[in-house]
């Protein structure tokens, strides 16, 4: 008896505090009966749901000192960790900065997220062309997959919903993000859509520890923190930093609720109370697939008069039905992106944005194909920009005076980008192929000429006998004297005289004679000349044989010669050996077009390209006469329709026949 007063004033301590499916599984906890299982209903035939329920209502209480453990008065509140009365210390925080060197256009892994992760957080650091990327290990894509850009907005997947932000492409440098309370329910995989310098990727998530701290946080074993690369990522590079720090420490024993009393039955007392279903709530979608839930409200008895919800013990309220609603698919509608940055910074440039076709169904907005949109005006997806007026190049003065007095010098002017308000801006704003020279070259004439001559050569033309040397002699510019001279006048310096090495004495030397036209009149060629052993004597010259000048170098008396590119032409292998030996067959060469340095090229002339097959040995084909092989038996007719000059023994004594019947068949098949 004293059990159950305990019980009784328990139920009307306590009050109901949501009747949301989260909070109705809460309720027997609340209602201090975490060991008993719910009672299972009853129906009558009048169709009243019979439960354990009270006559008298709870006296109203305040639910501002509430507890996270749905307890009045308990005083305890969320942790860092998510953990009712916690401390902090029943998970560890998971960060890192991706700033690994990229060079492959494409989708590059950051990281992944473990199961079970909260309060996850995946920031760009400086905004780029680069684009953030989530999908799921199944390989079901969250955002921004399959090369399709989707707008920020919120996203479901992994059992959470991501936030994705891309901040204003021209006004901000803020980097994208996206970020989730959790926990998830399964691996997510963190992707960069590498299109230029990677800034770096600041991430950050939360998992739960080893050691559980609170009460109620069940015993699990945590992820395992990896980081797997994509494209020949190095896990060591110090590129990627990655820390793993606990968000609390120590251990509190379990907060009891100070106003806990022991658990006693309450008297057993009539049910005058009974709950019904009345009807369902509202669906949660208007399309596209949404929830409705049933509800249950308290009727009397006897007069079948609804009651208080207060008059019965909330916990016997039987759990709200799920029920899927408005299942038509919702219209499809064009999903506009965000502007892309003008192609040019000042005067007419353009930007483009994606649209894409997007449909609603069950709390998940999905691609589809764009006949889908047909009905909608498609937006664009270019239009023209001009963030500002561009600046124009200004000749700001006049030409300077010559560099020089005479000859050949340069001037020059100045020459400014200035924008359209006047200022000086540098000259990258301005058009450099619209530049105006800013500096050229100057002829101021003829200056003053002298003869210059080298000294005389000490080498003879001729070994022996006369000879000639020369030297050199200009007519060149004298910029430094000061003599008032018009030319060089008349007078050349001589560049040559006679020499004398003495009087030669029957001295031998090859002597050679002109070189011959070029074989080739174009490309490589080759040329020859004479060369011959002569002895030279004051009387003149007389023709040795060649062994008399085996002493001396002998002269080249062929060389190679180009006089001209010939430009592309073809060229060709040999002929392959012919397919067959008779009865029609083909061979083949390979042509190629080459250049004067032999490389592949386009400019020869199509109508001239050699053939690269033909046809060859069209002969019939005359069966081999062997005069051993002959027919030994006058029946061999016989062992050819039966099929038996397969055997040694019939191919040899039925030579003749089996041969003509092998001969037939080969030629047969070369037909076919």
């Amino acid at each position: 008896m004293a059990q159950a007063s305990a019980t009784h004033s328990e139920r009307v301590t306590k009050v109901s505090v949501r009747r949301n499916p989260t909070t109705l599984r809460l309720l027997p906890l609340l209602m201090g009966r975490a060991s008993k299982p719910f009672a299972k209903p009853w129906f009558h035939s009048s169709g009243l749901l019979t439960g354990d329920c009270g006559l008298s209502a709870a006296d109203p209480v305040s639910l501002s000192s509430l507890g996270c453990d749905d307890y009045l008065g308990s005083g305890r509140v969320m942790d860092r960790c998510g953990m009712c009365g916690g401390d902090n210390s029943s998970c560890r925080l998971v960060s890192g900065l991706f700033k690994h060197s990229l060079t492959k256009v494409g989708y590059h892994k950051i990281v992944e997220i473990p199961e079970g992760a909260t309060n996850i957080n995946v920031t760009e650091m400086v905004k780029s062309r680069n684009y953030l990327a989530l999908r799921s290990r199944s390989g079901r894509s969250i955002i921004n997959g399959n090369w399709a850009i989707d707008r920020p907005g919120k996203y479901e997947g992994g059992g959470t919903m991501f936030t994705y932000r891309r901040p204003n492409e021209i006004s901000s440098t803020a980097g994208e993000s996206f970020l989730a309370e959790g926990p998830t329910n399964e691996i997510l995989d963190v992707y960069m859509i590498f299109q230029q310098l990677n800034p770096g990727v600041h991430y950050e998530y939360i998992i739960p520890s080893e050691e559980t701290a609170g009460p109620q946080q069940p015993d699990h074993r945590p992820e395992e923190n990896t980081v797997n690369g994509q494209g020949g990522y190095d896990h060591h590079s110090n590129t990627h930093q990655e820390n793993v720090d606990a968000v609390g420490g120590g251990r509190y024993p379990p907060h009891l609720p100070d106003n806990q009393v022991p658990a006693v039955q309450p008297p057993r007392r009539e049910r005058d109370y009974n709950w019904k279903l009345s009807g369902a709530t509202e669906c949660s979608s208007s399309c596209g697939k949404g929830f409705r839930y049933s509800v249950f409200q308290l009727f009397h008895r006897l007069n079948h008069v609804q009651g208080s919800d207060a008059l019965c013990d909330s916990s016997s309220r039987p759990s709200p039905q799920e029920e899927a609603c408005n299942l038509q698919p919702c219209p499809a509608f064009w999903d506009i992106g965000e502007w892309s940055e003008c192609s040019k910074t000042c005067g007419l440039g353009m930007q483009h944005r994606q649209v894409l076709c997007r449909q609603v169904y069950a709390n998940r907005t999905l691609n589809v194909h764009t006949s889908r949109c047909r009905h909608l005006e498609r937006p664009e997806t270019a239009s023209t920009c001009q963030l500002k007026i561009c600046s124009e190049w200004q000749i700001r003065s006049e030409w300077t005076a010559c560099s020089v007095p005479c000859g050949l010098g340069q001037r020059s002017r100045e020459v400014r980008c200035v924008s359209n308000v006047g200022d000086f801006v540098p000259d990258e704003e301005c058009n450099m192929n619209l530049r105006p020279v800013d500096a050229e070259n100057c002829d101021m004439g003829a200056c003053a000429k002298s003869w210059f001559y080298t000294d005389w050569g000490n080498k003879c033309s001729a070994e022996c006998g006369m000879g000639v040397r020369s030297r050199g002699v200009l007519c060149l510019n004298n910029q430094v004297s000061s003599l008032p001279l018009e030319g060089c006048g008349s007078q050349r310096p001589a560049d040559s005289q006679v020499c004398n090495n003495g009087p030669c004495e029957n001295r031998i030397e090859w002597f050679t004679g002109p070189w011959s036209q070029c074989s080739a009149e174009c490309g490589a060629g080759s040329q020859q000349r004479s060369v011959v052993c002569l002895m030279r004597s004051d009387e003149g010259f007389n023709v040795m044989p060649p062994y008399e000048c085996s002493s001396l170098d002998r002269p080249l008396s062929q060389q190679s010669c180009n006089l001209k590119d010939c430009g592309a032409k073809w060229y060709h292998t040999d002929w392959s050996a012919c397919s067959k030996s008779c009865e029609g067959g083909y061979r083949v060469r390979e042509v190629r077009c080459l250049s004067d340095n032999m490389l592949s090229s386009e400019g020869c002339d199509e109508l001239q390209r050699p053939a690269e097959k033909e046809d060859c040995n069209p002969e019939a084909c005359l069966p081999s006469i062997d005069e051993n092989c002959m027919d030994k038996y006058f029946n061999c007719n016989v062992v050819v329709q039966a099929r038996l000059c397969v055997y040694d023994y019939y191919k040899t004594t039925c030579c003749a026949s089996c041969s003509r019947v092998a001969h037939r068949q080969m030629i047969h098949r070369g037909r076919s």
